[in-house]
């Protein structure tokens, strides 16, 4: 590919992307919907990190790993308490990371 037709390919997934997001906020705002909808897309956000976060936490060096031997599994898990109990996102990946680091260090 030459550099002018990578500089078009950016710049159409750019606008692509754009388009794509603007359109949803601008519609939310717009179109009325229903109650039922409104209240489940308040779970788009936490079930996309979800989906993100827990593939990294079980699968290790590419096979399913959850034996104790996985410190980023264990580390989550400590993670995942401490936001339970504290509701608080700086202490969670504070936590999160001090028990990744000191199992890793074991």
């Amino acid at each position: 590919m030459k550099g002018t037709s990578v500089w078009f390919l950016f710049i159409a997934m750019a606008v692509g992307t754009f388009a794509l997001r603007f359109s949803f906020i601008y519609l939310f705002g717009k179109v009325d919907m229903p109650d039922w909808l409104r209240n489940a897309l308040k779970f788009v956000p936490a079930s996309v990190l979800a989906a993100l976060v827990f593939p990294a936490l079980v699968y290790s060096e590419g096979a399913l790993d959850v034996s104790l031997n996985n410190i980023r599994l264990l580390a989550g898990i400590g993670g995942a308490l401490v936001a339970w109990r504290t509701k608080n996102v700086m202490w969670t990946i504070i936590v999160g990371m001090v028990l990744f680091w000191l199992l890793g260090s074991l």
